[in-house]
């Protein structure tokens, strides 16, 4: 508890993509220390075995473009449990600052005047993808990479999004929070320049002992996710990349042991 009269401090923490392995040490030691924890849907439950069993747990329910709780009201916990507590750790999947709203968190501490600090995580776009044996990045196959989101602000007025320098100017593409928009992105892809017959990796439930992989074309990755109702979470790896896939996989769910923890 923050008995003192100045407010206490906000760390944004990556949780990594969902092997509790892949978490940072310093994220594991903030968590320790924490006298509150902000968590959102896609941390790993055994990641909040680091907390105190004395730490106020919270949870923020973000979900995809499905949100629990409103990013306003989650921004407003975070600026009172700051003048309540000491330590308070926002605990996001991945890594805060990508595709993980974690800069309008910083935002809005910054204009309470909350002292805060990001602490990185391993980001799902480079794990989920290696965990399914596709390296993002290969001399001879793919020399740039680019993180897309699948799903945009519906409240923008027009996308942001440069179809035609995706589908010519990037050699992978990784997709977050695309599955529902998978048709959409196949179009605009194919519609812009992107053969159909490139390669497609959809990765649901990437690092956790249930993932699943499953390999495909642009032009039949829609199909795909509707016949096989792939879900949410899920990651979309789109590139000449994924043709290494067969011969590189490695992480064999059902066979892996548990990951060590504290």
């Amino acid at each position: 508890m923050n008995s003192s009269s100045q407010t206490g401090k906000v760390f944004l923490v990556g949780a990594g993509p969902g092997d509790p392995g892949l978490l940072t040490v310093k994220a594991a030691e903030l968590l320790r220390r924490a006298d509150c924890v902000v968590y959102d849907h896609l941390v790993n439950p055994e990641i909040l075995e680091y907390a105190s069993p004395q730490a106020e747990l919270i949870y923020a329910g973000k979900q995809g473009h499905k949100c629990a709780m409103r990013q306003e009201t989650i921004n407003a916990i975070l600026v009172t449990k700051a003048c309540e507590y000491a330590v308070v750790v926002r605990l996001k999947g991945g890594d805060p600052f990508v595709f993980g709203r974690g800069g309008e968190e910083a935002e809005a501490l910054v204009s309470a005047g909350i002292p805060w600090e990001v602490v990185p995580g391993v980001s799902a776009g480079a794990a989920v993808a290696a965990y399914a044996g596709i390296p993002i990045t290969h001399r001879g196959l793919s020399s740039s990479v680019t993180f897309v989101t699948g799903h945009e602000d519906p409240t923008k007025s027009q996308s942001s999004l440069r179809w035609e320098h995706l589908a010519k100017g990037v050699d992978t593409l990784v997709f977050f929070m695309g599955v529902a928009n998978s048709r959409k992105i196949a179009d605009q892809l194919i519609q812009h320049g992107r053969a159909g017959d490139t390669p497609v990796a959809i990765i649901r439930w990437g690092t956790y002992q249930t993932q699943e992989t499953y390999v495909s074309t642009l032009a039949e990755m829609a199909i795909l996710i509707e016949d096989k109702q792939i879900a949410a979470p899920a990651m979309i790896v789109i590139g000449e990349i994924v043709r290494l896939q067969e011969k590189l996989h490695w992480f064999v769910p059902e066979l892996a042991t548990e990951s060590m923890t504290a």
